[in-house]
């Protein structure tokens, strides 16, 4: 019994596993041994694997490839039409699939409209990439980074929200502190 929502223009290979009350909407194609978290949502055109985890509850929007060797985490948000890469080197004419680098999106990040991720990188917790930002190194816990190349411009909250030299969150009130280059909650 399948017990999630695919759209009839949709394909999902059978060794595929899709959680529960998960919605993939058109034209989408998960590849073989993908796993698909609880309660996500795949806009339309996305394309998923093969071998590529997708945490619960996030949310890929439309016009997204996820490669071989990308895991996202849960509660993630991946914005309209951004591009993660597989390989530093392509080239068309050379087999560069035992070169695949991992990239790792941490649980509860957010990647911006048309952002592209260089793959072989982490993506911290709670993180924030601007849209269009061109990311080529790791991004830290709660780091806001944006440009080309994508560079540290701030911090920001478990719930999104841009800190200010107090580092207290305007929409929950948590506050957080500096440790080392590093931001922890309080």
């Amino acid at each position: 019994m399948v017990d999630y929502f695919l759209h009839n223009s949709s394909i999902v290979s059978n060794d595929s596993k899709i959680g529960k009350n998960t919605k993939i909407w058109h034209f989408c194609h998960i590849f073989g041994k993908s796993v698909i978290g609880k309660n996500c949502v795949l806009g339309q055109n996305v394309m998923v694997g093969p071998n590529v985890k997708i945490g619960s509850n996030s949310k890929i929007q439309n016009n997204v490839s996820l490669y071989k060797g990308i895991t996202i985490e849960n509660n993630v948000f991946c914005g309209p039409s951004c591009v993660f890469t597989n390989v530093k080197t392509p080239r068309s004419f050379i087999d560069r699939s035992d070169q695949f680098l991992n990239t790792i999106v941490r649980e509860g990040s957010s990647i911006g409209a048309n952002a592209t991720i260089i793959c072989g990188i982490e993506i911290g917790r709670y993180a924030m990439i601007a849209a269009g930002s061109i990311v080529t190194k790791n991004v830290k816990a709660y780091s806001l980074v944006l440009g080309s190349p994508a560079r540290h411009v701030g911090w920001v909250s478990r719930a999104g929200e841009i800190l200010g030299e107090d580092l207290i969150c305007p929409r929950t009130g948590i506050a957080y502190m500096e440790n080392n280059g590093e931001l922890i909650e309080k």
